[in-house]
């Protein structure tokens, strides 16, 4: 119930201030990151960002995740890719320094979707982008053991609207900490 609530609060939040319900399914560009971050930051104040990769169920405090990383927990993905893009490249080395020394530390890789496409072909989406992570992860150290991997396709949606900037904070995966 309460990871519902995390998810919940900020689309509320998002459909009170009217956002845009203009959709173009054709579309094939990716909002910039920084559009990305700053819709997540300016919804920080409710503490429950699933968007900023801050899940309310999540044991990262618990593992030691350095404070650098406590809000980094979400990589993006373009439009009907899986591929990991060059700007998260970074981020995602980051997390396999700090799993790749710690074998009680685990982590599962949810992935996620817009709402376009059929609900199979997003869990199959959603399921290539995490073990696009995963891929990413094992190549810099870290044991498979520590990784799991699910898809929720277009299922947990962290933005509602239809607009381009809200499919893009969709199309991710975050990742989620815990013991082993």
């Amino acid at each position: 119930m309460k990871r519902n609530l995390v998810l919940v609060l900020p689309l509320i939040a998002l459909l009170g201030a009217g956002c845009s319900s203009t959709r173009n399914a054709a579309s094939t560009e990716s909002a910039p990151a920084t559009t990305v971050e700053s819709k997540a930051a300016a919804t920080a104040d409710t503490g429950a960002v699933a968007s900023a990769g801050v899940v309310g169920d999540d044991a990262s405090a618990d593992v030691g995740l350095p404070p650098e990383l406590v809000n980094k927990r979400v990589i993006y993905f373009a439009f009907d890719s899986s591929e990991v893009r060059a700007e998260d490249r970074a981020l995602v080395a980051a997390h396999a320094r700090f799993l790749a020394g710690r074998s009680n530390v685990a982590v599962r890789l949810e992935g996620h979707t817009d709402q376009r496409g059929t609900r199979e072909y997003n869990i199959g989406l959603g399921e290539r982008r995490a073990q696009a992570v995963r891929a990413a992860l094992g190549l810099q150290g870290v044991s498979d053991g520590q990784i799991s991997t699910v898809s929720y396709g277009e299922e947990r949606p962290a933005a509602a609207a239809d607009d381009e900037e809200s499919m893009a904070m969709n199309r991710r995966v975050e990742l989620v900490y815990g013991k082993r």
